[in-house]
């Protein structure tokens, strides 16, 4: 496929999730599957819309004194010609001419030649004027938020909760692609053998940067892989593979996954038991159960059982106190995956990390229950979010006086992550290891 067409499915592949809120990396597998397109060509339209979703405020910044009228601009020209500044301001290796040439024939495909001769005159006074500077904004946390592209409210808020140089540091690594990981299935093989098979397919990867059980790719599609097919590893970030390690298993042991889907921790905790004792698998959702059952088939587990149900209905449908660990992987703004889902930062408002956070307080009332005494409780999210976090944790331990903080926490985690253990949580930035943002909290009941 000629890289011309590459951008037209750019465009598509931008106003889509523009009009209609769809998710880009669904989005981006289904158009790259529908297209049929080879390697080179998937990795420039990767770059291309993940890099222009992520740079879309500062993109608008430099636009902002070349558009007249904007608002009387269709859409999908605002799209092609963030598209087009994204390649000629952050991409080194593409010739601006290309660009412009390209972003030419767009317009007269999709529009007509007055389109197309208005693409032309913006994209070329941005090249011959240049664009303007962020330094003529003289508020820091203003000029952070545009210049990284994070709405002003959340970059505000990260300054207040971790303070400005940390949420400089958060804002910048979210530009950066993330890295990807695999978790070894360490009930079938273990990591060198594993890296040795991706190997003998042509994958290179290496040993994970902090949890015991993962592989860095560094080159190949993992996803395509025997290895993965036949069930010796799991597509997985790190930060996510240390909460199952949070549970501190024993074989034998019966664990609750309240939130379970696409059950990545699941299987992971099926793993560590080495097929003993019993996981049971709950979410609420048919079609996301059928994500779990894959994967555990995938893996060749036999000690899960799914359920499609309510987590907060869980004491109707279970005995108290019959679990021996409840992992409570909570559903949550994702703030810590904004690298993975770049579209995340423009969607989400302060209003649903409010709403999130009555759901996930209700979700850990009602399993608390089912929990043995002197069994574990570990609640987890995907955010950075106090809200979400350590301030979930205090309502509940306040509500709740027979559970504690396990103060042990650390013990069951990779040194390199220890020192990051306060009172019995975990809180990863994005920054910290390059990996996604995570929260873990480890919560025990009394004896």
């Amino acid at each position: 496929m000629k890289n011309n067409t590459v951008r037209d499915v750019v465009v598509e592949i931008l106003l889509s999730i523009e009009k209609n809120q769809a998710y880009s990396n669904l989005l981006l597998n289904k158009m790259i599957e529908k297209n049929n397109l080879s390697g080179k060509d998937v990795a420039l339209l990767t770059e291309i819309v993940y890099g222009t979703i992520q740079r879309r405020d500062a993109i608008d910044y430099f636009l902002e004194p070349f558009l007249t009228k904007k608002k009387k601009i269709e859409q999908w020209v605002i799209v092609l010609l963030r598209m087009s500044v994204y390649q000629m301001v952050y991409l080194d290796r593409i010739p601006e001419r290309a660009i412009l040439f390209e972003a030419v024939e767009i317009a007269k495909k999709r529009g007509h030649k007055g389109i197309a001769s208005m693409v032309n005159g913006v994209l070329r006074s941005i090249q011959r004027e240049g664009i303007p500077s962020f330094d003529q904004i003289t508020d820091p946390i203003k000029r952070l938020a545009l210049e990284t592209s994070h709405p002003h409210w959340l970059v505000k808020r990260w300054s207040e909760q971790f303070g400005f140089e940390e949420a400089k540091k958060i804002c910048e690594v979210n530009l950066q692609p993330p890295e990807q990981t695999a978790r070894v299935n360490g009930s079938k093989i273990t990591v060198d053998d594993a890296i040795k098979m991706l190997e003998e397919e042509g994958i290179a990867a290496s040993k994970g940067v902090i949890s015991q059980d993962a592989i860095k790719i560094i080159k190949g599609n993992v996803a395509h892989s025997k290895t993965f097919k036949q069930g010796f590893i799991t597509i997985q970030d790190e930060s996510s593979m240390l909460v199952a390690r949070s549970l501190g298993v024993e074989l034998g042991d019966q664990v609750l996954d309240s939130c379970a889907a696409p059950g990545g921790k699941t299987t992971h905790i099926a793993e560590l038991l080495q097929n003993t004792g019993s996981v049971i698998s709950l979410d609420l959702h048919d079609h996301k159960i059928n994500l779990i059952k894959t994967q555990i088939s995938r893996l060749g587990l036999e000690n899960v059982t799914t359920r499609a149900l309510d987590s907060r209905k869980a004491s109707d449908v279970f005995e108290k106190e019959s679990f021996d660990k409840i992992l409570v992987d909570a559903p949550c703004s994702g703030l810590g995956v904004i690298r993975r889902k770049p579209d995340i930062k423009y969607t989400k408002r302060y209003e649903d990390v409010k709403s999130l956070q009555a759901t996930q307080l209700s979700i850990l009332q009602a399993v608390a229950p089912l929990l043995k005494k002197g069994g574990a409780l570990v609640y987890s999210t995907c955010t950075i979010d106090q809200d979400e976090n350590n301030h979930v944790v205090a309502e509940f331990l306040r509500l709740n006086k027979e559970f504690e903080i396990n103060s042990k926490l650390d013990e069951l985690l990779p040194e390199k992550v220890r020192p990051l253990v306060k009172t019995g949580m975990l809180q990863i930035l994005p920054h910290h290891f390059g990996t996604d943002g995570f929260f873990i909290a480890s919560l025990r009941k009394q004896v």
